[in-house]
């Protein structure tokens, strides 16, 4: 399982949590992860605290842009498993949290 990943319980408050907060075990090559890691950590915790879909969205649209910090990374090395490995570990993220967001919209109509 990844150091990181993430998911959305299946109640109505769509709350995320982290499996493994340590990102110890990925390495990356220019610490862009680890700092990243941490806004992400810190807007995850206020999206949990806030109540109902559409107040999730406004902290699901940050983790949006925190995340597209390390999908768009200029360093990414296809050959470098930490960098595939961030990779894979922000898509996922990027989509999870668009799933948020949408949520957020269905609710406010």
């Amino acid at each position: 399982m990844s150091p990181c990943a993430c998911m959305i319980d299946s109640n109505p408050h769509l709350s995320l949590r982290m499996k493994n907060k340590s990102s110890t075990a990925l390495e990356c090559p220019i610490n862009l992860f680890p700092r990243q890691e941490s806004e992400i950590a810190g807007l995850t915790q206020s999206l949990n605290q806030e109540r109902g879909a559409a107040g999730k969205a406004a902290y699901a649209q940050a983790l949006v842009d925190a995340v597209k910090v390390l999908v768009d990374c200029q360093s990414f090395d296809q050959e470098n498993n930490n960098c595939s490995l961030c990779q894979s570990i922000s898509q996922l993220r990027l989509k999870t949290y668009n799933l948020v967001v949408k949520a957020g919209r269905i609710s406010r109509s």
